[in-house]
């Protein structure tokens, strides 16, 4: 494992132009954004857009492309966002261009040391594991094990985190957190200071807004580090060297360690306060004091994921049964981490069945339902689905598939569940063409509708590297029928740190 900032600016520049950066979830291995990218690069040769613009891109709306993930089966989305691939390579080149660089590690460097202990440098996978899956190994190494030792010395722990974070980030703040909030307020807009030209970019993409950035990049990622750093270093020149206390950051989740009521409020209105400047608030529902650090410490769906598994088979002998265990989990701890662990694990195991239950509609059915009711989990429970209805006849699989399709059809606005329900409906062995209104879906079945708005480019060369197409680099047709507990890399590799 190593951290990015730890990388050459060359090196640097090569992470965030693979494919898995651009977008850091999970997608099936026939959609690469990667050819897209390798062919924008080629055009800008490491320059700006701006060469290549007839018209400033901050005045169209959709320049970027922005689909939704469904949290909680209802009225809770997470909007993921594609960052118009010209802007995004222009963006990486700024960053990585050679002073750029090393004026951004000077800063993580000076954000380092204070009172607030950062445990989410991004990094990057020196083996076979995905970047995400070091980050996650990383958090579980930082964060848990340390909030565990520190019970030895602290009775409190504090546990709150920022609402909205990406969505609520101030882009002005990043100019201030690479230069200091002076020459930050003095020196707005002048194009000298690379946070000046961190914040026209994302604001290219986004309508000329300056609150929030794009969620779903590893980039994007690096950027929120930025600015949580600089909010860092405001809280430790307020509250000096912890000789009282101890906090953990992960991303914009907090852990306070102290030895009373009094001294652990008196931190987090430090740490709200800082955070406000740069336009983020604290969860008040998810501010939660507890006033026994290993209890504390310890996720409670992650306590109760503990339990269920020691159960073992022996308590639940039947596929049905386990189901419904899970199923029962869900309902309890809905999207948690615990509960992908644990279907990441049924995935694992159920992948293996090589007969036809007898209860294959009604295991389809609770399968499909803790889908729709923890929609987070729904790559892995697509592999469920695709193994268990693998099993029987042709003309069985369509009807129940069309069941399942129905279902989730009433999840509203969920392009991201929309990619994956194809991924399991249209192989050739199950034989469904899948019709949708999400256009990633689309461009898989041939169609060419626009992902980004490029009104404003002026370049041929950089419209036909744009051109939608190279999206698909193989065929779901060929695709095999069954979802294997790998495709979903993520589930499968980091499950256990949950």
């Amino acid at each position: 494992m190593k951290k990015l900032i730890d990388l050459s600016n060359e090196e640097a520049r090569k992470h965030f132009l693979k494919g898995s950066s651009y977008f850091n979830a999970d997608i099936p291995s026939y959609i690469s954004f990667e050819p897209i990218l390798t062919d924008v690069a080629a055009v800008l040769k490491g320059g700006s857009f701006t060469a290549f613009k007839s018209a400033n891109p901050s005045s169209f709306p959709d320049v970027n492309y922005s689909f939704l993930a469904n949290k909680d089966g209802k009225f809770a989305w997470r909007p993921l966002e594609l960052i118009h691939p010209a802007i995004y390579v222009s963006l990486v080149n700024t960053i990585c261009d050679p002073d750029n660089w090393v004026h951004i590690k000077k800063r993580f460097l000076e954000f380092e040391a204070g009172a607030v202990d950062c445990c989410s440098a991004p990094v990057m996978s020196l083996d076979n594991q995905t970047d995400v899956a070091k980050q996650i190994r990383s958090w579980w190494q930082s964060v848990e094990q340390r909030s565990l030792t520190y019970s030895l010395e602290y009775s409190h722990i504090l546990h709150t985190d920022v609402t909205d974070c990406y969505g609520s980030l101030y882009t002005h703040s990043i100019s201030w957190a690479l230069h200091g909030l002076k020459d930050g307020k003095e020196k707005k807009g002048e194009k000298s200071l690379i946070g000046n030209r961190i914040d026209s970019h994302i604001q290219a993409g986004r309508y000329g807004q300056t609150n929030g950035i794009s969620q779903g990049s590893v980039l994007m990622d690096f950027v929120a580090e930025i600015v949580l750093g600089y909010v860092d270093e405001q809280i430790n020149s307020v509250l000096g060297e912890p000789t009282d206390f101890r906090i953990l950051r992960y991303r914009d989740d907090y852990r306070v360690f102290a030895n009373s009521d009094d001294r652990a409020e008196e931190i987090l209105k430090v740490i709200s306060d800082k955070l406000r400047s740069v336009g983020m608030r604290l969860g008040v529902s998810k501010t939660l004091l507890n006033r026994n650090v290993v209890k504390g410490a310890i996720k409670p769906d992650k306590l109760a994921g503990i339990d269920l598994q020691d159960l073992g088979d022996a308590n639940a002998r039947t596929i049905q049964k386990q189901l419904l265990r899970l199923h029962s989990f869900g309902q309890r701890f809905p999207n948690s981490g615990a509960l992908r662990r644990l279907v990441s694990e049924f995935h694992d195991k159920i992948s293996k069945q090589t007969e036809r239950p007898d209860d294959l509609e009604v295991l389809v059915a609770i399968a499909a339902d803790i889908g729709f009711v923890s929609p987070a989990t729904f790559p892995a429970v697509a592999g469920i689905l695709s193994h268990l209805i693998s099993l029987t006849s042709t003309e069985e699989k369509t009807r129940l598939w069309m069941k399942v399709r129905k279902k989730m059809a009433r999840i509203p606005y969920n392009g991201y569940l929309e990619i994956w329900l194809q991924r399991v409906t249209q192989p050739r062995a199950v034989g469904i063409q899948f019709t949708s209104d999400e256009p990633i879906c689309k461009i898989v079945n041939g169609e060419t509708p626009d992902l980004w708005e490029n009104g404003w480019i002026s370049s041929s060369d950089l419209e036909n590297a744009l051109r939608v197409s190279k999206v698909v680099v193989g065929s779901v047709s060929d695709t095999e029928e069954v979802v294997k507990p790998e495709e979903v890399e993520l589930f499968r590799e980091n499950a256990w740190a949950y």
